[in-house]
This record gives C-alpha cells, structure tokens and sequence, in this order.
C-alpha cells in the first residue's frame, strides 16, 4: 500500500488508477494491474495482475454509524479470482469477494474496536460485522448472500472469542453454539490490525473465511503513527 496524491490520481466510468497501478471492468471482469514496491522488511517489487469474476454485483450499503459517516458496500461477495503475481508460487485460481468501505470521518474518530467476516457456504456467502463505537453503542450486523448477490439479513450466531493475534489483538467471531473457532492461517499481522483465514461453523456446516480484527484504541497511540508511515509510505510527485 502506498499513500499518493492527487496528481497520481485517473478515474473514469470504468476505471481507478492510482500511480501505477489500476482497477477496470472489462465486461463483467475487473482486471487489478499492480505495479508496486513492499514495503520494508520486505522491500521488492509487487507486480502482476489480478482478474476477479464475479457471479453477481450487488447494489446495497450498509450504514456502519446511525448517521452513514462510515459505509460498508459488498460489491460482490460471490466471485471466481485469478491471480499472477511475477513471482514464484503467486499465481492460482479459486474462490474470492470484492468489498470497500467509505467514510467522511477517521475510523478512529468513531470506532474502538471491530470484526468482519466472510464466509463461503453452500448458498453463497455470509458476513459479519461487529463494531463497538465510541458512544458505546454497538454494531452487530449479519448478512447471506445468495450465489446471485441477492442479500438477506439473518439472526447472527453468538459470538465467540478465539485465539489473539501474534500482537495479542483480542478476536471473536460467530459461530454455532458449542464450536470454537480456529485460525488455519495468518495473512497479516501489526499491532493494531489483524487479518486470517478463521474456521468457524455455520448452521452445522464448517467454513473458512475471511476474518479482520481491528483495535483503534491502539491505533489512537501516538507512537504508533510513525510507524504505520513506514509501513505504508507516501510518495508524491507522480506524473503521468
């Protein structure tokens, strides 16, 4: 991820570009083209291209705070992706979801802590979203996908806390009464943030999804800041 400015910016009705790297929807297929450098420790070039299919683009959002400051919208929780990095052993094909979230306010402004999670079942897909905002009020939504993006809301599961991250970011997420949810494999780590593939258990079906944990009350610490910058830097200046 790299921070850049206005001038690194192209949008049209079919495309997002951003220095050299873009998004565009080639008929019902967006074609991800990446251009970066990793950033430290592992500082090398990221190049490749990613092709997401999806089986169905839906067309809600969902209101994160009372007053829609923070939007969450599932493009398409359903879809077949490709990826060939130009690397070795980054290319494969398999099962993926497209979604962003958009805001007029700092995430850290309204939030202390949330979790999302996507899971793939035999309809479709379900996600959770879980937040505690800074009113003290709670987020607690719960949402199945059909295979055609038809959206339906469903009484959630309890939540059920698991293992912490490597940076002890406290997680839980849904599941069946008696099941205990299991990381299979960890994707990112910081001390604020984490992202794994979580098993979990479904109205009787077992399913590994997409899980995020984040904790804004330690992305608030001053310290952190400077550190995040060299994670994710900035480079202005970009021409095209």
């Amino acid at each position: 991820m790299t921070d850049r400015g206005r001038s690194a910016l192209r949008q049209t009705e079919h495309s997002f570009t951003v220095g050299p790297s873009s998004l565009t929807w080639h008929g019902d297929r967006l074609v991800i083209n990446v251009d970066e450098i990793g950033a430290p420790p592992m500082v090398s070039r990221v190049r490749g291209q990613i092709v997401l299919t999806p089986a169905a683009v839906t067309d809600i959002d969902v209101a994160l705070t009372p007053d829609e400051a923070h939007i969450w919208r599932p493009f398409a929780p359903v879809a077949d992706i490709d990826v060939s990095l130009d690397a070795k052993g980054w290319q494969w094909s398999g099962h993926g979801y497209f979604d962003a979230n958009f805001g007029t306010r700092s995430l850290e402004a309204d939030f202390d802590t949330w979790t999302w999670g996507r899971y793939p079942t035999a309809d479709g897909a379900t996600c959770f979203y879980d937040a505690q905002r800074r009113d003290g009020t709670e987020l607690n939504t719960a949402i199945a996908f059909g295979k055609d993006g038809t959206p339906r809301a469903i009484d959630a599961p309890s939540k059920v806390t698991f293992r912490r991250s490597l940076w002890a970011v406290a997680r839980e997420t849904r599941a069946d009464a008696g099941y205990g949810p299991k990381q299979v494999k960890a994707m990112l780590d910081a001390p604020f943030y984490s992202r794994a593939m979580v098993r979990t258990k479904l109205d009787g079906q077992e399913t590994v999804g997409v899980h995020e944990a984040l904790d804004l009350r330690r992305y608030r610490w001053p310290w952190l800041m400077p550190m995040i910058a060299v994670r994710v830097p900035r480079r202005a200046g970009w021409r095209f």
